[in-house]
C-alpha cells in the first residue's frame, strides 16, 4: 500500500522512529569520563551515561516514540499540531548534542557533581566523548526535519482541500441553475456539464 493510498506519511514517521532510536540509543551510551583521585584510595575513573549527563535524553526519546502513534492516529490541523511538538523535541535535543560535540559545558565542577564524588576528591582530568553526541544530534535534526514536514505538508492539505471543495459545490448550483433559469451562460453551462447534467434539456412542464 503506497503512502497516498493509506493516508500515512510513511518517510517521516520513519524519521521520526529513527530520531527517537538514535536518541535512546545515545542516552546508554557514555557521554562524559572522569578521572579523579582524594589522595585515600587509588585514582579512579567514572563513565556517565547520557541519560545521567543529560536526564531529559530518555524521555525525548519516549516522547517521540509517542508522537509516531500520534501521527499515525490524527489528521489535518491535529497532525500539524503533532508535527510542530516534534520539530520542538527535535531542536531541545539538538542542544546537549551540540553541547557535547562543542565541549560547551563540559566542566569538573558538574562531572564531580553527577559523578557523586566524595568532597575530597579532585577531578583531574574529564574527557568528552564525540560520538554519543553526534548520533544524538542526527536522531534530533531527524526528527527536527520530519516535523517540519509534517506541519507544512498537514497544514497545505488542509488549504487545498478546502480549494477542491468549492468547484465541487460550484458545480452542484450550477446543474441547479441550469435547470431553474432560462438562459445559462457560457461558466454556467460548462460547471453544469461538469456535474453530468445537460442544461440543454427540456424542462420538465409544471404542473397545473
Amino acid at each position: 500500500m503506497s503512502e497516498r493510498q493509506s493516508g500515512a506519511p510513511l518517510v517521516p514517521v520513519a524519521a521520526v522512529a529513527a530520531g527517537a532510536a538514535c536518541l535512546w540509543g545515545s542516552s546508554r551510551m557514555t557521554w562524559v569520563s572522569v578521572d579523579s583521585a582524594d589522595g585515600l584510595a587509588p585514582p579512579r575513573t567514572d563513565h556517565l551515561l547520557g541519560s545521567t549527563w543529560f536526564g531529559a535524553l530518555t524521555p525525548l526519546a519516549l516522547a517521540l516514540l509517542a508522537a509516531v502513534a500520534a501521527v499515525l492516529a490524527t489528521k489535518g490541523g491535529w497532525r500539524q499540531g503533532v508535527g510542530v511538538v516534534i520539530a520542538v523535541i527535535g531542536g531541545a535535543a539538538a542542544v546537549p548534542a551540540l553541547a557535547l560535540i562543542s565541549h560547551s559545558g563540559v566542566t569538573a565542577a558538574r562531572a564531580k557533581s553527577l559523578a557523586d564524588l566524595p568532597g575530597r576528591a579532585d577531578v583531574t582530568a574529564v574527557h568528552a566523548a564525540a560520538l554519543p553526541g553526534v548520533l544524538a544530534l542526527v536522531g534530533a535534526l531527524s526528527a527536527f526535519v520530519a516535523g517540519v514536514w509534517l506541519a507544512r505538508r498537514a497544514a497545505r492539505a488542509g488549504g487545498l482541500s478546502g480549494k477542491y471543495s468549492a468547484p465541487a459545490a460550484r458545480k452542484q448550483a450550477a446543474a441547479r441553475r441550469a435547470h431553474d433559469d432560462g438562459e445559462v451562460s457560457e461558466r454556467v453551462l460548462w460547471d453544469a456539464l461538469d456535474a453530468g447534467e445537460d442544461p440543454t434539456a427540456d424542462k420538465p412542464a409544471d404542473p397545473g
